[in-house]
């Protein structure tokens, strides 16, 4: 095989592919980064056999041929090298030969027959969004899936399409973050949970460009992203979601508007008091006219007010901050609505359209030590 490619394309085409190279492995083949210039397109292919991205690059192909390489020396290889064309040369004994300039790197490399290829997944039909929608969702989503293994379906989010609209709902045990979207066509019913690693690279590697459009296949195992010239097959987590839907609860008692920087800037300064790992509430004490919010750790305590309009009955609830600032950060509205029963019951930060919904938890305090 030899082939010649710009770095700048090349390296593009090794970093997309990278994000499927599993840390740990008992496979050394799946370690490696397929080059396949067998056809008349040079592709690059990383599979760790629950996620697998293949990318096609620019350059020309002076013959053909398949290596598998090392992919932490060949990216780094790759990363270091002068913005050139490089050239890639294999022999029969898949002895490799990367060129750029004057630096001439020699490594070995392994059969691509020993690769373990993307599956092939049967397109039925493509569900079509905008690449922007599809990064926005995932990061107004992925902060509220647990990082655990403890419950494999709280790893990933459900993703549910009804006629033209999706739902994609994460949750963690503590909160639960839902983005409604509406799609430009109507779809059949289904319903299927995306691993959120797969949506975290997915994310890393979309352009993210409102113009620009990802088409999403779904099969009973797998979900494909197909946006340029990238492909993304994972496989899908399997088991019955969670029924949330009696947790969503439209009943509250007290309801309040705020404006969400004053807010997010105010928990924000109380985390300061906060170690990592301590769990310190934030007490919200909300009266007529202000939120009153309060920290007491043992670095120190704070409390501030801010001014809102509250609708219901006043209420004393604690939190821990950091739920309150993901959901916060995520929220690009200026004012958001709070909706909260008891001090007991979850707290629901929603907008009138129903676009977003995201429930926290309140955590039980001792009101006589704040």
């Amino acid at each position: 095989m030899k082939l010649i490619c710009s770095k700048s394309n090349l390296l593009h085409g090794v970093n997309i592919v990278s994000k499927a190279v599993p840390t740990r492995t008992t496979m050394a083949i799946l370690e490696c980064i397929l080059i396949d210039a067998s056809a008349n397109e040079i592709k690059l292919t990383a599979n760790d056999m629950e996620l697998g991205i293949e990318t096609k690059i620019e350059g020309e192909i002076v013959e053909r041929g398949v290596i598998a390489l090392d992919a932490k020396i060949f990216s780094e290889i790759v990363r270091k090298l002068p913005d050139s064309d490089v050239i890639i040369e294999t022999d029969a004994s898949f002895k490799t030969t990367i060129t750029c300039e004057k630096a001439k790197f020699n490594i070995v490399g392994k059969s691509g027959d020993d690769f373990s290829y993307i599956p092939y997944i049967e397109r039925n039909e493509a569900i079509v969004m905008s690449q922007f929608t599809l990064k926005e969702v995932i990061r107004q989503t992925i902060f509220s899936i647990a990082d655990n293994d403890n419950n494999k379906l709280m790893t990933g989010e459900l993703f549910e399409i009804n006629e033209n609209s999706l739902k994609v709902v994460s949750l963690d045990g503590h909160r639960i973050s839902i983005r409604n979207i509406e799609l430009k066509n109507s779809y059949e019913h289904k319903k299927v949970v995306v691993p959120g690693k797969t949506l975290q690279e997915v994310s890393k590697i979309l352009p993210g460009n409102a113009d620009d459009e990802v088409s999403i296949f779904l099969t009973g195992n797998h979900i494909v992203f197909e946006f340029e010239n990238t492909t993304v097959v994972s496989r899908l987590i399997e088991g019955e979601y969670f029924k949330i839907e009696q947790m969503l609860s439209s009943d509250y008692e007290t309801k309040l508007k705020i404006n969400k920087r004053e807010l997010l800037d105010c928990i924000d300064r109380a985390t300061l008091l906060v170690k990592e790992g301590d769990k310190k509430p934030i007490i919200m004490n909300i009266t007529d006219e202000t939120m009153e919010l309060k920290i007491n750790s043992f670095i120190g305590s704070m409390d501030e007010e801010i001014d809102i309009s509250k609708e219901g009955k006043d209420i004393l609830i604690g939190f821990n901050p950091k739920f309150f600032i993901d959901a916060l950060r995520v929220i690009d509205e200026e004012e958001i609505t709070l909706y909260m029963v008891n001090p007991k019951a979850p707290c629901f930060i929603k907008d009138d359209e129903g676009k977003f919904i995201y429930l926290i938890l309140p955590v039980n305090f001792n009101a006589a030590a704040n």
